[in-house]
């Protein structure tokens, strides 16, 4: 991968150099130490994700006094970078989005499997690895919303299935097959109710939706008519409602007479090229992340906490509720199943 520009450190935490290795579409090589470096004091993070991450890794560098590198980017380039680099690159944590993601580079073994009591009783057993190889931290849901200015909550449908009834055609918006998050719903469609009955439901999804290329463009279509109900994840909303308290856009918890609603994740483990002192302060970060650092990661970007016993930020506890079902799909089963989830809108013409 040929480098491109980097930004200048932004800062340096009190305790400890936060240095910050931000790098516009593709990541380069960090400076430094890590997983093939010198060590000392420094964590080296590779992180898909690119959103509510900067003040949990100030916030961490600033507690611990541990010099905190990162570099963020594509999530299937940073996989193959952490490839590629082996034992000699600087990866200590691979952090990222979506339970297919974290499948994926469990499958090119790029994790070691961690022991941690701590870890363990954080995090529920369906957000983690069954090898212990990565662990969830924040949670999203993905789930139907409309618009009440169009349509009375007593018409919404209630589950995603619905929606490719003949009935929805031309009043529903979808993201974008492309899309990780509509790949994992998809994914969680295929575990839930089987290859045949999920490529029924995209054929009439592919008739019924207006397709968009994220969810903010959706929701705002949404906001100004284009179409009654959508589908989108939790936050994205909370975003659009922290802006615009009055936009006329409501959620509707899915499947709740059924699976419950589709949860995907966002989550991390340690490569498996980390040396033992590294792979030691890469577990400390991640316990964490899982407990005293849970709200520092999600509050910026609404996500629900993994760790049940840490409450929600305000406004995702008050506009959405916290009491609600959720899908107990095992997050790295709901990982397998994305490669075919792809295949599947493809044959369906979906998006």
């Amino acid at each position: 991968m040929t480098p491109q520009s980097l930004r200048r450190p932004r800062f340096l935490a009190r305790s400890g150099a936060l240095v910050v290795l931000v790098v516009l579409g593709l990541v380069v090589a960090g400076c430094g130490a890590g997983g093939g470096g010198d060590g000392a004091g420094t964590l080296t993070i590779y992180s898909g994700r690119h959103y509510g991450v900067e003040s949990a890794f100030e916030q961490y560098a600033e507690d611990s006094g541990i010099d905190i590198e990162y570099l963020t980017g594509n999530d299937a380039e940073l996989r193959e970078r952490i490839a590629a680099e082996g034992e000699d690159g600087p990866a200590d944590v691979y952090l990222t989005v979506d339970a297919g993601n974290l499948w994926a580079a469990a499958e090119d073994d790029l994790f070691q499997s961690v022991e941690s009591d701590v870890l363990d009783t954080s995090i529920p057993e369906e957000y983690r690895d069954e090898e212990n190889r990565w662990f969830a931290l924040a949670l999203r849901a993905r789930t139907i919303v409309y618009n009440p200015e169009l349509i009375d909550e007593a018409e919404v449908a209630t589950t995603y299935e619905e929606l490719a009834e003949p009935e929805w055609d031309g009043r529903v918006c979808m993201r974008n097959a492309s899309n990780d998050y509509q790949q994992s719903l998809v994914a969680s469609m295929i575990a839930a109710n089987g290859e045949e009955d999920t490529l029924d439901v995209l054929r009439g999804w592919t008739e019924n939706a207006e397709i968009f290329a994220n969810d903010v463009e959706l929701l705002d279509a949404m906001a100004a008519g284009a179409c009654e109900v959508g589908v989108v994840n939790h936050y994205y909303l909370a975003e659009m409602l922290e802006e615009e308290p009055d936009a006329p856009i409501e959620l509707l918890w899915a499947e709740q007479d059924s699976r419950g609603v589709h949860i995907n994740i966002s989550g991390g483990g340690i490569t498996r090229y980390a040396d033992d002192a590294e792979a030691e302060a890469g577990k400390a970060f991640l316990e964490w992340l899982a407990t005293d650092g849970q709200n520092t990661l999600v509050a910026d970007n609404h996500e629900y906490p993994a760790n049940s016993t840490v409450a929600p930020e305000p406004l995702i506890r008050e506009r959405f509720g916290v009491d609600f079902k959720r899908d107990t799909l095992r997050a790295d089963v709901l990982g397998s199943f994305n490669e075919r989830a792809v295949e599947l809108m493809d044959d369906a013409g979906f998006g």
